[in-house]
């Protein structure tokens, strides 16, 4: 944005021009000078900040081909006496395979959606692996940290708030929106226990679009 017009007359030290007024006062033209310099000094600062545009919800959704895939691993390896790769994690009985497509990359992450009926506890655990198409056993290396953890106790009221480890989701959150900005889908582990199900459970994050 341009702060100065170009007059036949120059005023001020900063190296840029101000029109002079005819019957402008020494006064008022050097208030007027001073104004424009503060401005001049502010507004490009503000230019710079990044524009935050408006918020997306974005909701974890099971894969099912990719959650039976890993669970068809198990019972081959059950079924066959063998042991599993060095390295490799296998799919315990109590976890599925989430996903989140983003739709935009460029996100600043705001914060975590969570609904849990009843008791028990459930976490949430990143993966940074791509799945090519053969479906790649999932390696324990790929596991991101923090996880995300939240539960709600036997005994406390159904409509108390969900208990979470905070600086864990905020950190994790964070991570999320970063590895967005260089692929458009990501994968994650969820795991059920202390009574909790997947029926009971809704997930969600919730960006800011940074353009």
């Amino acid at each position: 944005m341009r702060l100065f017009a170009h007059g036949a007359t120059e005023a001020g030290g900063w190296g840029w021009k101000v029109k002079v007024e005819r019957g402008e006062s020494l006064f008022s033209l050097f208030s007027r000078i001073q104004t424009q310099a503060t401005s001049r000094r502010i507004l490009p600062q503000l230019e710079d900040e990044p524009v935050m545009g408006s918020e997306i919800e974005l909701t974890f959704t099971e894969d099912l081909q990719l959650t039976e895939v890993m669970r068809l691993r198990v019972q081959s390896l059950q079924q066959r006496g063998q042991k599993r790769q060095d390295g490799e994690r296998l799919l315990l009985s109590h976890e599925s395979v989430y996903r989140l497509d983003f739709s935009e990359q460029e996100l600043t992450f705001s914060h975590w959606n969570v609904n849990l009926q009843g008791t028990g506890r459930f976490t949430v655990t990143g993966i940074c692996q791509l799945w090519t198409p053969d479906l790649t056993n999932l390696m324990t290396r790929q596991l991101l940290e923090p996880i995300g953890q939240f539960w709600r106790n036997a005994g406390d009221p159904e409509d108390s708030p969900i208990k979470c480890l905070e600086a864990d989701i905020q950190e994790f959150g964070e991570r999320i929106a970063e590895l967005a900005k260089v692929r458009k889908v990501m994968y994650f582990l969820f795991a059920y226990k202390e009574g909790a199900t997947k029926d009971q459970i809704s997930c969600s994050l919730t960006f800011n679009k940074n353009k």
